[in-house]
């Protein structure tokens, strides 16, 4: 059975989508079978993060409109031959897709992967809802600056509300001249302020800023 994890924020522009392909491939590296579905509906980037846009025929909402075959629909890595990505719809509105339907895909995909990942939405809106019902673990991507701080917490107090087996705090875009100067807060704040385990500390890349994340 596998491993379901949504990787979410309480708010845009924190590296969410980033970190998640990259889990994906770090996993699919040591010889793990991956999907990551893209939850993001109507603004999913996922695919365009790892570089497979021109790969994408179908979509989650072919899948569960049975226009296409699951395995149709998943998309495999170029370089990681047990990494798949499924696309969401890029239809505006998601009330289309129910989370009783994504299940379905789901417990379908657990058959063959050892790892899913779930790529939210950020917010708390009806697709975080959606994501986080599905899962049954979660990341929680935070930066160090105060707002994104805050916003964190207010998730993982949400996700107090849902039964699952581990959340976790991961830290990104971390300066550590930003941090001596006090201009953010240090990992040690954040940590003892959001109180949840942290599995990460990434620290700023020019190069993934510039939007090569290749490397």
């Amino acid at each position: 059975m596998a491993r379901k994890i949504v990787i979410t924020s309480g708010k845009g522009g924190v590296g969410k989508t980033t970190i998640c392909a990259r889990l994906g491939m770090k996993l699919a590296s040591l010889g793990f079978r991956v999907a990551i579905l893209d939850m993001d509906i109507g603004l999913n980037n996922l695919d365009v993060v790892m570089g497979l846009e021109q790969k994408v025929e179908f979509d989650i909402l072919d899948v569960i409109l049975g226009n296409c075959r699951l395995k149709q629909a998943l998309v495999q890595d170029v370089k990681y031959p047990s990494l798949y990505i499924l696309t969401s719809s890029h239809i505006e509105e998601d009330a289309y897709i129910t989370k009783e339907q994504i299940q379905g895909v789901v417990e379908k995909l657990s058959e063959t992967f050892d790892y899913i990942l779930f790529d939210c939405p950020a917010g708390v809106d009806e697709g975080f809802k959606r994501a986080v019902a599905i899962a049954n673990e979660a990341i929680v991507v935070v930066t160090p600056h105060i707002s994104s701080v805050r916003d964190a917490d207010k998730v993982l107090s949400i996700l107090s509300g849902y039964n699952l087996l581990g959340k976790y705090i991961i830290i990104n875009r971390v300066r550590g001249d930003f941090e001596a100067t006090m201009e953010t807060l240090s990992v040690e704040e954040i940590v003892r302020f959001l109180k949840t385990k942290l599995i990460g500390v990434i620290p700023e890349d020019d190069c993934i800023t510039k939007g090569d994340t290749s490397s």
